[in-house]
């Protein structure tokens, strides 16, 4: 769980959830405060007259207002009363970094497509923070909620990145054209990318050193594991195994959450979010080692 820490959130939580109640009211100000953010983001944007980036923060501030109306309701049919604004003892982590806002305010390059990345990277931090809470929780039944929402962040990441790639095939539709035509074919299943990810972490490792060289050997070792639960799973064009590391760990993200959202059985269903999870922490950490 400090690899989900390190990588995904700037700084650990301030603390653990002492109750039920006190979730509730963390969740919901969670996500008010990003509906908030996307409606601002929404507003500056027709000031700018990007109607087009407008309507991508339009709806995923509808989308999290549909969230926030959620934690509402679970928060009454389990305890009977709306969250308490009150009981949010210590700050979560921002739904939107001010750099992140920043860089959509201003940036002419930005796109609907990095609008979504932006939107997918949020999600996948508030994964990690519901996931380091569950961890650590002392209460089972607010670790049990802590790993609900988790769960329910981790389906937010699958929709968000459906979202992200239909707006990557419209911005780039004869690439995609290409590559659809030239993924018919050749095939492979995930299996085979995570062993092509080992090969790649083994030669990486060799280049660093110290806890960056250790954090490598624990990725590649745990990609070896995950390659044995992946054999059969997903379907990716051949031509993948020749990309860098880091675009083969998006793609096996996109693989696993898109196969779980498709999968209609209860162990293949969890195997593959089990897979998700384990993707999606290895992902920011080729993303924080890249950036470094």
């Amino acid at each position: 769980m400090p690899f989900l820490r390190t990588s995904l959130l700037s700084a650990e939580p301030a603390g653990v959830l002492e109750s039920l109640d006190e979730l509730f009211a963390l969740a919901h100000a969670m996500e008010q405060e990003a509906a908030s953010k996307y409606d601002s983001l929404a507003e500056e944007m027709r000031g700018q007259g990007k109607d087009e980036l407008a309507e991508v923060f339009t709806k995923l501030a509808a989308a999290e207002r549909e969230h926030v109306d959620s934690v509402t309701r679970w928060s009454q049919s389990r305890r009977g009363i709306r969250p308490d604004p009150a009981m949010v003892r210590w700050e979560a982590p921002e739904a939107l970094p001010p750099d992140a806002a920043a860089e959509v305010k201003t940036s002419r390059l930005m796109t609907p497509y990095r609008a979504l990345a932006m939107a997918v990277r949020n999600e996948e931090r508030a994964f990690a923070f519901w996931s380091y809470l569950a961890a650590y929780s002392h209460d089972p039944e607010v670790k049990k909620a802590s790993e609900a929402m988790a769960k329910e962040e981790l389906g937010h990441v699958a929709t968000l990145r459906k979202e992200r790639r239909r707006a990557y095939h419209h911005e780039h539709e004869r690439d995609h054209a290409e590559e659809s035509s030239s993924s018919r074919l050749s095939q492979i299943d995930a299996q085979r990318l995570e062993m092509r990810l080992v090969a790649q972490l083994g030669d990486l490792e060799q280049r660093l050193s110290g806890p960056a060289a250790d954090r490598t050997r624990d990725l590649r070792q745990q990609a070896l594991e995950m390659a044995d639960a992946a054999a059969g799973l997903g379907s990716f064009p051949a031509a993948m195994e020749r990309k860098e590391p880091l675009q083969i760990a998006e793609a096996l993200v996109d693989g696993y959450l898109d196969g779980a959202e498709r999968s209609n059985d209860a162990t293949r269903l969890e195997r593959l979010q089990h897979l998700a999870e384990q993707a999606i922490s290895r992902l920011a950490w080729l993303r924080s080692l890249s950036a470094a």
